[in-house]
């Protein structure tokens, strides 16, 4: 089913996307150097740490380093209670949080750049949002590389075939200089058909929402 309805689509998926996608293909460059910048702007918060620590990581020539050991401490905060709970509890002393984080991260063999932003992130009060903050950096370091995360919601797998048809596709799309990673979620909420989401693009050709689409065509008065 969901290989049907990605065939009967492929023509409206690049017409769709080929609308809004010509600046994906040509976006920011990977500079070098004293060069550096954020590959997109990021708003909020943890949109701020991210951006500063995308940018102390890349002059410091560590962003797959940094990268790597920001997600062991999200996966820490998820494998240990005790930790995650640390984390949150802000009425811990901060001088007791910042010493506490970067005697773990220093035994732990963390480069200075990790340990010095977790130690911010300490201070301020901010661990608990970790996890969105790791989230956002990787977006920048994705960007960064040239790679796109495209998730694909289904009932079923989708086929190798048509997986590869529909990487082409997207490959066509937002341009040689992409790397396509596509990630398959089952998801039944959506009845049939699929899902294709990547950035802040949506490609929805579910049987729910064409289910939805019918029914207020139907309510619609008829205009006799």
């Amino acid at each position: 089913m969901a290989a049907r309805h990605l065939r009967s689509g492929l023509p409206l998926l690049r017409t769709h996307l080929a609308q809004g996608s010509r600046g994906f293909a040509s976006q920011v460059a990977k500079p070098t150097g004293k060069d550096i910048k954020v590959p997109e702007a990021l708003y909020g918060g943890t949109g701020n740490y991210a951006s500063a620590l995308f940018l102390t990581a890349a002059k410091a020539n560590m962003l797959d380093k940094v990268e790597t050991e920001i997600r062991d401490v999200v996966e820490a905060s998820k494998k240990s209670p005790l930790f995650s709970q640390f984390i949150k509890d802000l009425s811990v002393p901060k001088e007791t949080r910042v010493k506490a984080i970067t005697e773990i991260f220093a035994e732990a063999g963390f480069s200075d750049v990790t340990k010095n932003f977790l130690a911010v992130l300490a201070d301020n009060g901010r661990l608990k949002h970790i996890d969105r903050i790791a989230e956002r950096f990787v977006d920048l370091t994705m960007a960064h590389k040239g790679e796109v995360k495209v998730l694909v919601r289904t009932v079923i797998p989708l086929p190798e075939k048509e997986e590869k048809e529909l990487k082409e596709t997207l490959q066509d799309i937002l341009g040689k200089n992409k790397t396509i990673l596509i990630e398959q979620k089952i998801d039944y909420s959506i009845m049939g058909g699929l899902v294709i989401q990547f950035g802040q693009k949506v490609f929805d050709m579910s049987i729910k929402t064409r289910a939805k689409q019918m029914e207020m065509f139907l309510r619609q008065p008829l205009d006799i």
